[in-house]
């Protein structure tokens, strides 16, 4: 009964509903397009304000590594000879031999430093002695030339010998000494010419005549025959 009456005639109690539903639609639109307004009116612009920063502490810069040169002392060491170790067995001979050195030719000055006894002067040694060699005494030059043997003369053969000789302190062959010959006949010839008629001016030692060697070369020449 009720559902009819209301489709047919006016019904105040719905129309107050609808104008409440409206009402409220109404305050609903009006609130939805107040806000943005009341946004948009209180917007404020970002200002950018630039803040200067603070450079970076700078970088420890490496601190140069030092190096240290050990520089030779310019004083040498001193060496210090060990003792010697005594030895449980009797004393090894040894077969090493020091070569004799010759002597100086010339002065030796040595000087000392020293302010005590010994320690200064200077010793002298004395010169080497005076060698001069032997020559042929040319007074018996003449005589040099041995005699041509026979039987080299027969064959017609020429010939050449070299010796070595002893002169003596008189200036005599004391003893000859083959070194090469072109036969043993021309060596014969020359030996006995040599021990008999050779004469020398001796070698001698600051003076004093001394026994010497000597090679001596003599030619035969069938033209000199």
């Amino acid at each position: 009964m009720g559902g009819y009456q209301g489709q047919r005639g006016w019904n105040p109690v719905g129309l107050s509903a609808a104008v409440a539903i409206n009402g409220g639609v109404l305050a609903l639109l009006l609130l939805a397009t107040g806000t943005p307004q009341r946004i948009i009116e209180n917007f404020k612009p970002i200002e950018a304000t630039n803040v200067p920063l603070e450079p970076p502490p700078p970088l420890d810069e490496p601190k140069p590594v030092e190096r240290t040169v050990d520089t030779p002392s310019s004083t040498p060491p001193i060496y210090v000879p060990q003792p010697p170790v005594p030895s449980a067995g009797p004393p090894m001979a040894s077969t090493d031999v020091m070569p004799t050195l010759p002597p100086p030719t010339g002065p030796v000055v040595e000087s000392g430093t020293g302010t005590g006894s010994g320690g200064g002067g200077v010793t002298v040694m004395p010169p080497m002695p005076v060698m001069v060699d032997s020559t042929i005494d040319p007074r018996f030059r003449a005589d040099f030339q041995p005699d041509y043997p026979p039987s080299e003369r027969n064959l017609g053969r020429d010939g050449v010998v070299t010796v070595r000789v002893l002169v003596g302190g008189n200036g005599r062959v004391a003893a000859i000494e083959p070194i090469r010959s072109t036969s043993d006949a021309f060596f014969q010839a020359t030996k006995r010419r040599a021990l008999s008629k050779w004469r020398f001016r001796p070698a001698t030692r600051d003076g004093v005549p001394v026994e010497s060697w000597r090679e001596m070369t003599v030619r035969f020449t069938m033209e000199d025959a």
